[in-house]
């Protein structure tokens, strides 16, 4: 019997090198390495899409994680359902993700690092942002599709992502002699830098560095190696030091409790259970004499750890101790490597935008070559069927007289009329004139009688207008890169707008242990705010050289120290501080930063009634005026805080601020309610109150009144307003007492 099976006889070692590059590339390629284009990995992009395929939208029922698994296993993943599941779990975990991409319904496991549960009890689906940012475009063959592993179906090679994934999820991987580790970043500040790199492809790391501050953690947490971060963004690799978040708080006994309300991105899952035992054990191994007791009072609503110290402790000292020794002050370890035109490569911040806007450019022109076709497919019809109405008295003789469909069709595409019988020979003559496509010949033959209305026939010329209007648009992207960068700005300017979210991790500049600001010299500088809520400072200098500009401007001018803080209050009865040094500083034009960006401060929820800066408010008394009417006076020294955001009055339900004034040499209030009353009384008769405190009736308000509108007077200067488009003199109301009716003023 003849053996026809060949021995290849080959050196040992060069087999085992190229078995292992083998291996070693397929690793990379088809599993631990995410695609810069989209920022997934094939195991990430694969679940995605088949729960694309599953239909199960962000606007439609849960379905469970184990169909989801078995299905994605079965079509496209052949690689086990776990690490299908666990993909899917984290791409849910917004203490992982600076994005989710699927919204979890069950236990999908929480930041100590419990597990999710089954994925037989779990359900999922897709969040809105993942339908419409990740996969809205698929239907447009806008990217290339590959077999799947048994060639039974398709499935995409990279997913049309709008944004940059990459950067806004980051990405962990172990491959075979490399890994990924990218850190999340804002999605506002990557869509702006992606935008700033269209419109200027030369713009350097440094430039892109004052839209992309550093990372932002889904933990929060404080990065401390500022300055290094623009060689890490350059080079694509390095170190970022980042630190938990503590606040002090004043317990019973005169005790001070250091609180760990956010926790560096590498302490989440068990690491916060070794954090807490190496806080015991710093207590146990006598490091540390000031711990008197150690709770974990975390929760749904966030990270709260709390150590009580012993009355005479530094708690300064004590967690300058913790960031040493412990994991409150840890590193992450950035190397931005991904598949960049089919092979691994380490990617600076210039690069990966590049890569994305090169992937956003390729994919629009797909999406408008392949919309064109279709339009002028439709425009052909659609030119087709309006030449037939006019001349549908000689089609109709053409069907009439036609034996087939076949002999119908060929006289209106080649003019063939031989076998039909015609009324008349002009009849004959007209219809060898016709001259129609293929598919407008199908198009009259399939057309249905309604369609000869008038209405009807009005409505295809419409058509007809929309579709020249979209084909001029489509050309016009296609032909002009200016046009189609504008439509993906537009694009990236509406996700930014619906699912941006404010910066959770700060980014600083700290020495090694100690967590001190820069010493600064301390100066007066005016603080500008204009009714965009955009705020920024400059030196007196500057101001005074643009002051006509800058009242023109800005809603809100006033002096400040740069060392100080600003004190926004708002109709809600918060405070809101910011310190000076978080506002940016500099030229007159530069735009400023968003007030919501640098406080707690939410423009959705609630409105500004009054700002000031912590220096004004110190030397002076502040009246409140409510709309419900009530009144109080309060030293302005009780406004001097730590915390971010306070209570700065107590308001009775459904009541809220009206007006929040410096009280100088104001004499007298007027309150105006919205039904037209006027009550003008002496300031004196205001008491003084705590910031707690309701305060006291300014006037009787009628059923469903409310005071809308506050003003003041001195002695020997006449104030007026404009009321009802007519002219008010206020110091001519009658003076009366705090608590009565005041007089109704006719328009």
């Amino acid at each position: 019997m003849e053996d026809n099976s060949r021995i290849i006889r080959t050196e040992y070692s060069e087999e085992m090198q190229k078995s292992f590059i083998d291996y070693a590339m397929s690793v990379i390629i088809a599993r631990a390495l995410p695609d810069v284009r989209d920022g997934l990995k094939p195991v990430q992009r694969r679940t995605l899409y088949d729960m694309h395929e599953l239909g199960i939208r962000y606007d439609r029922p849960y379905r469970k994680s184990a169909r989801i698994v078995g299905d994605t296993m079965g079509k496209y993943h052949p690689h086990g359902d776990s690490s299908i599941y666990d993909s899917l779990v984290v791409m849910s975990q917004d203490f992982k993700k600076g994005m989710p991409l699927i919204d979890g319904h069950g236990n999908f496991g929480n930041i100590e690092g419990d597990g999710a549960a089954a994925m037989r009890y779990t359900e999922a689906r897709l969040q809105k942002v993942t339908q419409e940012a990740f996969l809205a475009d698929l239907d447009k063959d806008v990217v290339d599709f590959m077999p799947n592993f048994d060639e039974t179906e398709k499935e995409p090679t990279v997913l049309p992502v709008k944004i940059p994934n990459f950067l806004v999820n980051g990405s962990e991987g172990i491959a075979v002699g490399m890994a990924t580790s990218t850190p999340p970043h804002n999605l506002g500040e990557v869509i702006d830098a992606m935008k700033a790199y269209m419109l200027d492809e030369n713009i350097t790391t440094r430039e892109l560095m004052r839209y992309i501050k550093g990372p932002d953690f889904p933990t929060g947490g404080i990065v401390t190696n500022k300055d290094e971060l623009l060689e890490i963004y350059e080079t694509g690799t390095g170190k970022i030091k980042i630190r938990g978040k503590v606040e002090f708080e004043k317990s019973k006994g005169g005790k001070t409790n250091v609180v760990i309300t956010e926790i560096p991105y590498p302490m989440i899952g068990m690491n916060i259970s070794k954090f807490l035992m190496d806080v015991a054990a710093l207590a146990e191994s006598k490091k540390t004499q000031d711990i008197v007791d150690i709770s974990n009072q975390s929760s749904k609503e966030g990270i709260r750890i709390v150590i009580e110290l012993r009355k005479d402790a530094d708690p300064e000292n004590f967690v300058n101790l913790l960031y040493k020794k412990t994991r409150l002050e840890d590193t992450f370890g950035v190397n931005m490597l991904a598949i960049y035109n089919g092979r691994p490569e380490t990617l600076g911040l210039r690069a990966v935008l590049k890569a994305v806007v090169d992937f956003q450019y390729e994919v629009a022109t797909r999406k408008y070559t392949n919309l064109l076709a279709k339009e002028m497919d439709r425009r052909e019809v659609q030119e087709g069927l309006i030449k037939a109405c006019n001349v549908i008295d000689l089609i109709i003789e053409i069907l009439r007289g036609s034996k087939d469909r076949a002999m119908a069709k060929d006289c209106l595409v080649n003019g063939k009329v031989e076998g039909i019988k015609f009324k008349s020979k002009e009849s004959k003559i007209m219809a060898a004139q016709l001259m129609f496509s293929e598919k407008q010949a199908n198009a009259i033959l399939e057309m249905r009688l309604y369609k000869l209305i008038g209405l009807e026939i009005e409505a295809l010329i419409n058509e007809h207008e929309e579709t020249m209007a979209n084909i001029y648009r489509y050309e016009d992207i296609l032909a002009r890169r200016d046009s189609m960068a504008q439509v993906i700005m537009n694009e990236l300017e509406e996700i930014k707008r619906e699912y941006s979210r404010r910066r959770r991790t700060a980014i600083e500049n700290a020495q090694e242990a100690v967590y001190k600001e820069k010493e600064i010299e301390e100066m007066e500088i005016m603080f500008l705010m204009d009714r965009f809520g955009y705020a920024k400072t400059v030196d007196m200098a500057t101001y005074e050289r643009n002051r006509e500009a800058a009242e023109g401007e800005n809603k809100y001018i006033f002096k400040c120290k740069n060392t100080g803080k600003i004190c926004l209050f708002t109709d809600i009865g918060q405070l809101h501080t910011i310190k000076v040094m978080d506002l940016p500083f500099g030229k007159f034009r530069d735009k400023g930063v968003p007030i919501d960006n640098v406080s707690n401060f939410s423009s959705d929820r609630e409105r500004i009634v009054f700002l000031t800066s912590q220096t004004e408010l110190n030397l002076c008394r502040v009246l409140f005026v409510t709309a419900q009417s009530m009144m109080k006076v309060v030293d302005g020294g009780e406004f001097d805080v730590s915390k971010r955001t306070v209570a700065s009055t107590k308001l009775q339900e459904g009541d809220s601020v009206v007006s929040i004034v410096c009280l100088h040499e104001q004499k007298h209030v007027v309150l105006q309610t919205q039904e037209g009353y006027f009550l003008r009384f002496a300031l004196e008769e205001v008491p003084e109150k705590k910031k707690g405190a309701v305060g006291v009736r300014g006037m009787k308000l009628g059923d469903k009144d409310l005071v809308e509108g506050v003003y003041y007077t001195q002695n020997g200067m006449e104030a007026s307003i404009q009321y009802k488009s007519r002219n008010l003199v206020l110091n001519s109301l009658k003076l009366g007492r705090r608590d009565t009716k005041g007089v109704k003023v006719r328009a």
